[in-house]
């Protein structure tokens, strides 16, 4: 047994997120074999994910604010603490800090068989999808 040692909290790119969203890891793989990544992500008002997918799918437990998450579909389902939300493999999908208010999850995925397809990211969600206007 051992306790982990402290990871400094990082800033998520740009390139997949869009206004400030934090991320410190809470748990990651050290031995063969194992695949699970556990992380606290927290996002300022309104901040969110770009569209994304994962190779096993991801847990979401929503521990502060009002969450949002979106698919494809058009749905966007809010979230509230002590919630979680599930979405299976290779859904495209995309979560957000609610407007007015700061949002903290704790994410939980596993590798994939590539590590490097873990998370697949596409797009960035436009303001329409994030409000929920596409083809209202």
């Amino acid at each position: 047994m051992n306790i982990e040692a402290s990871v400094p909290t990082t800033k998520n790119p740009p390139e997949q997120f869009a206004g400030d969203v934090w991320l410190d890891v809470i748990a990651a793989p050290h031995e063969a074999g194992q695949r699970a990544t556990v992380a606290l992500v927290r996002f300022a008002p309104g901040a969110r994910t770009a569209w994304h997918s994962h190779a096993r799918g991801q847990y979401l437990r929503v521990t502060s604010g009002v969450a949002r998450f979106g698919d494809r579909d058009g749905n966007i389902i809010e979230v509230h603490p002590g919630q979680t939300l599930y979405t299976p493999p290779g859904q495209d999908h995309w979560h957000a800090a609610a407007p007015g208010c700061f949002m903290e999850h704790i994410a939980i995925l596993e590798a994939g068989d590539d590590p490097a397809a873990t998370t697949t990211w596409k797009e960035h969600v436009t303001d329409a999808e994030f409000d929920g206007a596409v083809g209202a």
